[in-house]
């Protein structure tokens, strides 16, 4: 059969998994009477819940006598380690831009990946039925960002198809409102080249993706690279320098056929296949026929930019609500994850119960948290810090390109914290609609806990886009947060009657009859100090004083945080205590008197 292997790249939200969803539709994929989820390609529950693809995953349909396998990326930046690997399987790519937002950041990160490869796109641009289209100029962009990434004359000369992927259509021709995707399928057909390897050499085959089966063990997906393999054949896996890891049969082989995945007998050169039978090769080892000796070039991988510190969680209330909360067990699920996961890199910490995890960004960490959370982990977690490097004695530090748009109005408060913070704004330009698009290039220390900010700055209206850019100078000392924090200075139940009074203090971040402890954060304080509070203070009853008699006491509901704003919020002397059921934060020190001595000791 014909095949073609092609890559989805996109920005987050451009609409790239809900057109693998048509392409399925109306390749024959589902039968007309089967029950589909929408975007069928998010299969864990944090993408489904979050509508964000974080794993790279492969599928393939079927269209007139051609296979043509698809695999569907992350759009966010902080999962680009995903993209990065799996462009290597690839002879063509998709790149979909949306008719208003036009470019992003992560579209050029990606797209300059695939390019450097020499992989030719196919331009879509999706969306087009939006009131807000600007075609044009969007297409305009594109070609600018392409001649800016190096492209070729070839790549430059890129076909365009104009395409509404709810709706189910593509045309080549941008008035046009209605038809299927047949004109994508044939621009596949007719562009991406067929994979051009040698079907007669030995087996070999690079692994690009790994994870884990209850009944089969380690799998490994990857794009057979030469060769044939058969079920039950001998292979060995290589390392980067060609040194042999282990040998073993391929036990079982399955293709991608739709969303599943179906055991098949023998695949060739170019197929995308999952293949079980080893036990220690991981991603980008070469799996070959035991004739092989070289092993193939992977992809390099840009290192990870932030690390947050993993600990066993050592809080007064630890062990009630998770399962899993030994070093140990925190230690094994931490190396699995840096396993299948090329991005994350983990040491373990002198102490033995802590582990320094260094990942992209806040989301692949807090989406790594999130997971282990809901598998029953209790942990205590750090603020996020960034990694820092030295070239020629001088100490230098990450930068973000950060791309803002926002309502005209509120781009004055943008420009001024982005300021204190230690951007340096590069571009700003009206992008229609009463909006503006500004640009800056940030140190990444400056951007960390400042998301939330920015919503309430931009009354949830403002769009940020973060991409990592390069390593500079150390800017020095970047403000953190302005005000302190209340700090429960015992254990036992909040109580009304207390928190009542310290409302007037600040914000509160729990309710009444929630559990405390000693050094728990109940709140934020108005002024920067932090303040000792006793939230659990009852009113004293006496023959003069009944419970009646006062008016009845109306709390403002509590704060409530999610993951990743606790992690933002965090100072460097405080911790987040994730358990399966909740989220508290703390102080690192629980004691008032080893804080008052750790302050002292790091002014010194």
């Amino acid at each position: 059969m014909n095949l073609r292997n092609v890559a989805i790249i996109a920005h987050v939200d451009h609409g790239k998994t809900t057109l693998v969803d048509q392409l399925f539709r109306q390749s024959g994929t589902f039968r007309d009477n089967q029950r589909v989820e929408e975007r069928a390609m998010d299969s864990n529950d944090l993408e489904k819940e979050r509508g964000i693809t974080i794993l790279a995953k492969p599928t393939s349909v079927e269209w007139n006598g051609t296979r043509i396998n698809i695999v569907d990326t992350p759009g966010h930046a902080d999962f680009g380690g995903e993209v990065e690997r799996i462009l290597s399987m690839v002879d063509g790519v998709i790149l979909l831009v949306d008719s208003s937002e036009g470019a992003m950041p992560q579209t050029k990160f990606v797209t300059g990946k695939a390019l450097k490869l020499g992989l030719r796109p196919i331009v879509v641009v999706n969306k087009i039925d939006r009131p807000d289209e600007r075609i044009q100029e969007v297409l305009d962009e594109v070609f600018d960002l392409f001649v800016s990434l190096d492209a070729t004359d070839e790549q430059l000369d890129f076909p365009v198809l104009y395409a509404s992927g709810r709706n189910g259509y593509a045309n080549e021709d941008p008035t046009k409102r209605e038809g299927t995707l047949e004109p994508l399928f044939q621009k596949i057909v007719d562009h991406v080249p067929p994979p051009a390897l040698d079907v007669d050499a030995p087996f070999t085959f690079l692994v690009t993706l790994l994870d884990r089966d209850n009944f089969l063990g380690r799998v490994l997906t990857g794009r057979v690279t030469s060769g044939k393999v058969r079920a039950n054949q001998a292979i060995h896996a290589l390392d980067m320098d060609g040194n042999v890891i282990e040998t073993g049969r391929a036990s079982k082989i399955m293709a991608f056929r739709g969303l599943e995945r179906v055991p098949v007998d023998e695949a060739q050169a170019g197929d995308i296949i999952s293949l079980a039978g080893l036990a220690v090769a991981t991603v980008s080892n070469t799996i070959a026929d035991t004739s092989v000796t070289e092993a193939i070039q992977a992809q390099p991988i840009d290192p990870p930019t932030l690390s947050m510190r993993f600990a066993v969680n050592d809080s007064p209330m630890a062990g009630r609500e998770g399962t899993k909360v030994t070093s140990r067990m925190i230690r094994d699920r931490l190396m699995r994850e840096a396993e299948s996961n090329v991005a994350i890199k983990v040491t373990e910490a002198a102490d033995k119960d802590s582990f320094e995890v260094a990942g992209r960004g806040e989301l692949q960490l807090g989406v790594l948290i999130e997971t282990m959370r809901r598998e029953g982990f209790e942990l205590g977690i750090s603020r996020p810090r960034v990694l820092l490097q030295e070239e020629d004695g001088q100490k230098m530090e990450p930068y973000e390109t950060v791309i803002i748009d926002v309502d005209d109005e509120h781009s004055g408060a943008v420009v001024e914290k982005m300021n204190l913070r230690k951007a340096e704004m590069t571009d700003m330009r009206p992008s229609g609609g009463g909006k503006t698009r500004i640009t800056f290039s940030a140190p990444s220390r400056g951007m960390i806990g400042y998301h939330g900010e920015f919503l309430s700055d931009t009354r949830g209206t403002g769009i940020m886009n973060r991409l990592f850019e390069k390593y500079g100078p150390h800017k020095g000392v970047i403000e953190g947060r302005k005000n302190g924090v209340l700090i429960s200075n015992g254990s036992g139940e909040a109580n009304a009657y207390s928190l009542n009074t310290l409302e007037e203090r600040g914000i509160l971040f729990v309710g009444h009859g929630e559990a405390l402890y000693e050094g728990m954060i109940i709140g934020e304080n108005a002024k920067p100090e932090d303040l000792e509070v006793n939230p659990m203070k009852a009113k004293q009853l006496s023959n003069v004083r009944s419970s009646g008699k006062d008016d009845a006491i109306r709390l403002t509901p509590p704060k409530k945080m999610t993951l990743e704003q606790a992690i933002a919020y965090i100072d460097d002397d405080e911790m987040v205590e994730v358990t399966p059921k909740t989220i508290r934060l703390r102080k690192r020190h629980l004691d008032p008197h080893e804080r008052k001595r750790a302050s002292r000791a790091k002014a010194a």
